[in-house]
């Protein structure tokens, strides 16, 4: 787990900021789930033989009461738990998407944290396959507005579950005709949760993998128009795509649509965004059944990817830093500072050093004005305090040109520079 500190919070206070401005281009709505959720409602979500549950999770008992908690590893089984408990859908279908800390006990690697954070979009409510593309769409539009190069998206289809039930019986057939090239952990899935095994890493199973029986073969005529239109309308919004067959997502709860964007820069941890249709998640915690199709991204690999394609992040910067040369000077400044920042401008005022007499010597507190990274400086010098003026000096154009302000029209001079931004 890890702190996030400035400069680097700015990096992700500027992408929360471009995800809530295309959430609300798409009309999604902002959802804030607890952090901690019965640890029940994980295991019937996500499977219990997914690595999730049986290796990953934060569980603990409630020392209160006894109650079986754990640390959300993922935010959409909490979003349909708060869905259905609060019968949002009891008018129409919902479009939320949230941000925030996930836990999970795994080995750190580049980009992945015990304690990483999640992006989220989940629309509840809606069976078509529109809505499945619009998701997908969604998120393609966040890597244009982010500058995101050299993402892929891979899709599949998981069918509904007679037709998993069918493929499952075939794949188990057929990985028991080679059981002896499978590893540890696909010999103990091979009858709980075959579908898993074709998602393996392990070099030695690829060749028995990529010839093992492909789910899409199972699927009916209607899984297979809900794909066809995915596909289509992608397809007609220039959104280029690859089918992978052995697709499956790492939760038990998926049907039909899955997908994922894939980015060869970081590794064998290459996914960035992930998700699918849920049909059936809402009424397997309890609620009354409905339709559900979203996705997640992890944010640190987000970051860590743009960090990789040298992609320009605006610093959060002031407009403008306050030199104020003494304390006699201070009401005054403050005054100026507070009716500066009630009418928009971000300020930074110079503060007293620890340890010494005064607000600091002059070029000193330069310094500091220059490395904040304002555009302006306001000096509130004696002389020009006692004519109702202030200084106001240029520290960005090569030069350090400055002029005189009179007080009472530094508001003008603040929308100026707001109009020029």
């Amino acid at each position: 787990m890890n702190d996030i500190l400035p400069p680097e919070s700015a990096r992700w206070e500027w992408l929360e900021s471009k995800v809530r401005t295309l959430m609300a281009r798409y009309a999604y709505r902002n959802i804030r789930t607890p952090i901690v959720e019965p640890t029940a409602l994980f295991v019937r979500g996500l499977g219990e033989v997914t690595d999730i549950v049986e290796k990953e999770m934060y569980s603990f008992e409630d020392r209160l009461n006894g109650e079986h908690l754990t640390l959300r590893p993922e935010a959409t089984a909490g979003v349909v738990r708060a869905v259905a408990e609060h019968s949002m859908l009891y008018d129409g279908g919902k479009r939320l998407y949230y941000m925030g800390p996930m836990f999970r006990h795994e080995r750190p690697q580049r980009g992945r944290y015990r304690q990483f954070h999640q992006i989220g979009a989940e629309a509840l409510g809606f069976p078509g396959a529109e809505v499945d593309a619009e998701l997908i769409l969604l998120a393609h539009s966040l890597w244009r507005e982010l500058g995101l190069q050299n993402v892929r998206l891979e899709l599949n289809s998981l069918g509904e579950p007679h037709e998993r039930k069918a493929h499952r019986a075939a794949l188990i057939s057929y990985l028991e005709q080679h059981v002896e090239v499978l590893d540890e952990e696909a010999r103990r899935r091979l009858h709980s949760n075959p579908l898993r095994i074709l998602d393996t890493k392990n070099p030695a199973m690829q060749a028995v993998v990529e010839a093992a029986p492909r789910l899409i073969d199972f699927l009916g005529p209607k899984s297979l128009a809900h794909f066809d239109a995915v596909k289509s309308i992608l397809s007609a919004n220039d959104v280029a795509w690859t089918v992978n067959p052995r697709l499956v997502r790492g939760m038990d709860y998926y049907n039909l649509t899955v997908f994922e964007f894939v980015t060869d820069q970081l590794g064998s941890q290459g996914t960035i965004c992930g998700g699918g249709r849920y049909d059936y998640l809402i009424e397997q915690i309890g609620g009354k059944a409905a339709p559900a199709v979203g996705w997640a991204l992890g944010v640190e690999r987000v970051l860590e990817l743009l960090k990789e394609q040298t992609s320009t992040v605006p610093a959060l910067v002031p407009d403008v830093y306050a030199v104020i040369p003494s304390v006699a000077a201070l009401p005054v400044a403050v005054t100026t500072i507070e009716r500066l920042r009630q009418l928009g401008l971000s300020v930074q005022m110079h503060a007293a050093p620890a340890g010494g007499e005064g607000m600091g010597s002059m070029k000193s507190q330069f310094k500091k004005a220059d490395g904040s990274g304002a555009q302006h400086a306001l000096v509130f010098g004696e002389d020009e305090l006692s004519r109702g003026m202030v200084v106001v000096k240029s520290l960005r154009d090569g030069v350090g040109a400055q002029s005189d302000h009179p007080l009472d029209s530094l508001a003008d001079w603040a929308s100026n520079l707001q109009s020029n931004r």
